[in-house]
Formats: C-alpha cells, structure tokens, sequence
C-alpha cells in the first residue's frame, strides 16, 4: 500500500512539473515573440517608448525603453477621449446619440485645436470617437461639474503608479478651475500628464470593463468607436499589421513651441483583446505611433501565419 502510494505520489508530482515546465516554456515563448515584435516595431523610431501588456494578468509582456516609459510624463491628447466618454456614459452622465456639429475650427483659451478630420454630418459619440472631434470632446468638457472628470479617471489607475517598473513617476493632474480648463483637460492637452505605462494600464482597465459590460451603451459605444478609429479613423495605420485591433491615436505639445508627441494605444485582437499596446513617440503625431503599432502586430504572435 505504501508502495503504491509512493508511486502513486510520485508520478503526479511528475506530471504537475511537467505541466508547469510547459506552461512555463510557452510563456517564455510567447514573451519572445513580443520582444522580437518591439524590436522590430522600434526599429522605426528607435526613440519610441513601446509597451506590450497582457489583458488577463496585467504583467508586462514586452517593452522598448522600459524605464523611459515609467518616468516620461506628457500630455496624453486624444487618448484620454475614450476614457472619459466611458466613465461619462457608464454614469448616465452624457447621451451618446447627441449630435455635435463640427466646423473643425476650435480655439480653447488661446490655443488651436482645430480638427483634422474631413469635413462630417453633425456626429454622435462612436462617429466623434472614430475622427477624434476635438469639437464634441470640448462639447462634452463643458457639461462637467467641479471635481468631476478626477472621479471619471481615478478608477482606471491612470493617476497613479503601475507598480510595472521601479523609479516610476506619477501622473500629474491639475483639477480644471474654469469650463475652459475642463475642456483643454479632458481633450488631454493641459493640466494632466501621464507615462506610457500608466496610459497602458488604464486601457487594460477599459478592457476589462468591456468584457464584463458588453450589453451596457457605454461599452458598445467606445468599443465601437475605437473599432472605427483604427480601421477607417485617425488610427488606421494600425490595422496595416494584419490583426483586428480597437485603439486610439493622440497628439499633444506644449504651449510654449510647435513640437508635438504622439500617441498610440490600442487593445488586440479586436473584440478579445489579449494584449494592450502602447506607442509613444517624443517627437511626432499620433498617425506616426499608429504605424509603429501596426509594425508590431506584423510580427506579433496574434498575427496568423500564411
């Protein structure tokens, strides 16, 4: 009996080891097919701060400029659009069927952030989402209450450290004093600066909240926004690397000088995301991070092979 039980005992702890050595090794697998996706993402802008984040566990999967991406701080721009349309809708806060006419000309508080985008019929939320409209982002800033859009960002961890990497600076966020600070705030070009691995972290959030929430207005409407986005919107060059995905450009500078930085931040496979990927470029637009992303996913391993 105690023979057998021996043996017994012996081949299952032989049996979990070689189910760990094997969820082990194509871990490890996986993980190298990301890091061989970065490098050959950034060799298109060696500068570029590239992050690759699981969905399901939240851990890091690959990165280029991994400590840059946890301590540079700058103004997210357009990404932080969905993140606040989201927490806006999920809290009945905004109609997403309300149309906004753009004439693509804008200046908030002596700035210009004219649109770039072609020239539309009025736009509800997906459509506004898909071309970026700063003119219905700043239409919805405008309703906020005092305090309001640091209680819509808080829950995403956006504003605080990731906890991804060691040295991390954390986000910076002025809360708005006037309706004019609101809308130059929540369209992410003053009064709030946030790290690549935090804006990572956030869109993982939202991912999360997707799966759990699909039959909500609020998931269908930023899903299929940011769907939009990157296959006929301001992020399209992202879907050039051959797999589906849901993401975001964004464009932002400073005040003081016409140099400006781009974003990209997206969520793949399309639908099931299992990866978040983020793109910042010091210097360039958000169309410039979207090409990058769709180097990546052209050697990533969601990417089917012939």
């Amino acid at each position: 009996m105690m023979d057998t039980l021996g043996v017994g005992s012996a081949r299952l702890i032989l049996l979990v080891a070689v189910c760990l050595a094997g969820f082990c090794s194509c871990r490890a697998q996986t993980a190298g097919a990301w890091g061989n996706a970065v490098a050959s993402a950034a060799r298109l802008a060696p500068e570029a701060r590239i992050v690759v984040l699981d969905v399901g566990a939240g851990h890091l999967l690959a990165a280029s400029h991994l400590a840059e991406a946890a301590r540079t701080l700058a103004a997210p721009g357009s990404t932080l659009k969905p993140l606040a349309l989201y927490g806006l809708v999920a809290r009945g806060r905004w109609d997403p069927s309300r149309r906004i006419t753009c004439t693509r000309t804008l200046t908030i508080g002596g700035r210009s952030l004219n649109c770039s985008h072609p020239a539309a019929d009025p736009m509800d939320a997906r459509l506004a989402l898909a071309w970026s409209c700063n003119t219905y982002f700043a239409t919805v800033a405008g309703t906020l209450a005092p305090g309001e859009l640091r209680k819509v960002l808080a829950p995403t961890g956006l504003l605080a450290q990731t906890s991804l990497a060691s040295n991390e600076a954390t986000a910076v966020f002025r809360d708005p004093q006037s309706p004019d600070q609101n809308r130059l705030a929540l369209l992410g070009v003053d009064g709030i600066l946030v790290t690549p691995l935090e804006l990572a972290v956030a869109y993982r959030w939202l991912a999360l909240q997707i799966a759990a929430h699909p039959e909500t207005a609020a998931v269908q409407v930023v899903q299929a926004g940011l769907a939009d986005s990157a296959s006929f919107g301001m992020a399209g060059a992202a879907s050039l690397g051959g797999v589906a995905i849901d993401g975001k450009t964004g464009t932002a500078g400073s005040a003081a000088g016409p140099q400006t930085h781009g974003w990209f931040i997206g969520l793949a496979p399309a639908g099931a995301p299992r990866a978040v990927i983020a793109v910042y470029l010091p210097a360039g637009h958000g169309t410039d991070a979207a090409r990058i992303a769709g180097e990546l996913l052209a050697h990533s391993p969601l990417r089917k092979k012939p």
